[in-house]
Formats: C-alpha cells, sequence, structure tokens
C-alpha cells in the first residue's frame, strides 16, 4: 500500500508538473479545453439555440452570460489523478491503458454537464452558481474519479494465490 501511495505521489508530480509547462498548455490543455467549450456549446445547441463557444467561453447570445472553462474546470487535472492512480495500481497494462480510456471518458462526460449546469445556474442565481461551482461539482468529480478507480479495481484480474493454479476461461 505504501508503495502505491508514493508511486501515485511521484505520478502525479510528474503529470501536473507537465501540465503546467508553457509548450503542455498551449499545445495540449488550451486546445483541449476550447474542445470542451465547443462540445458543451454543440451539446446546448441540441435545446438551446442561443448559444456560442468562442475559445473557452460558453456564451449566451441573448443576455450576454458567460461561462470561462479554466484550469481545474476541464477536466484535466481530474484526469490526471484518475491516471496516476491507475498507472501506480500494480496490473497488466492492457487494464491500465482500458482503465485509463474509460474512465478520461466517463470524467469528461460528468464534466460536460457540469459545465453546461454551471452554464444555466448562473443564470439564474449567482450565488447558488459560486457554491455549486466551489464546492459541489468539485466535491463530485473527485469522487467521479474515486468511483471510477474503485470499480476499474473490482474488474481487474485477481492474482493467483500461492499454492492455486489459474484457470483460464
Amino acid at each position: 500500500m505504501l508503495r502505491f501511495f508514493l508511486i501515485f505521489l511521484v505520478i502525479q508530480g510528474v503529470l501536473f508538473t507537465t501540465e503546467m509547462l508553457q509548450p503542455v498548455q498551449n499545445l495540449v490543455v488550451i486546445p483541449f479545453t476550447e474542445g470542451v467549450a465547443a462540445v458543451s456549446a454543440w451539446l446546448v445547441l441540441l435545446f438551446d439555440p442561443n448559444v456560442v463557444s468562442e475559445g473557452i467561453v460558453l456564451r449566451d447570445v441573448t443576455n450576454g452570460f458567460a461561462v470561462a472553462i479554466q484550469a481545474g474546470c476541464n477536466g484535466v487535472e481530474a484526469t490526471i489523478v484518475l491516471v496516476a492512480a491507475m498507472l501506480a495500481f500494480p496490473s497488466p497494462w492492457k487494464h491500465k491503458l482500458g482503465g485509463i480510456l474509460i474512465g478520461f471518458l466517463l470524467v469528461q462526460a460528468l464534466n460536460l454537464v457540469r459545465i453546461i449546469s454551471l452554464f444555466y445556474i448562473g443564470q439564474w442565481n449567482m450565488q447558488v452558481f459560486e457554491w455549486m461551482h466551489l464546492y459541489l461539482w468539485q466535491a463530485l468529480i473527485m469522487l467521479d474519479v474515486l468511483i471510477i478507480f474503485l470499480v476499474w479495481l473490482r474488474y481487474l484480474p485477481r492474482p493467483a494465490r500461492e499454492g492455486e493454479t489459474s484457470h483460464a476461461p
């Protein structure tokens, strides 16, 4: 357990440091965040024609309300925590890679719900928006990461115990 925790911390340190490098921001994080804004706008346009995305901003064209998807709100940091946990845990690489891919998609799906809900909550009540943004959704996204990790653990193949033979299906 201590080995897992130490590897988890080192991987997080490396990934968070890499994320903060200006070339990585310019080439990966900012374009990714712009993509998150564009996908959010596309989803909202399915039921509300009054929204546009401009870079990292999601804007209502009728009332001018907008949300900017900043660092910490694009799902990158939550994904880094999930990736670090899956890489640190002793398991076969095919399970790590599959878990990372599915986990990334699930984190981003919930993050899109988060962004769209905050976009509409902010138009309704800014105090509720601030509370939801700073407290509730931050906790829910990290809870999502934890649940994804725990479900992933549940589906990992069990190592054979001493004296047992492995029975392949």
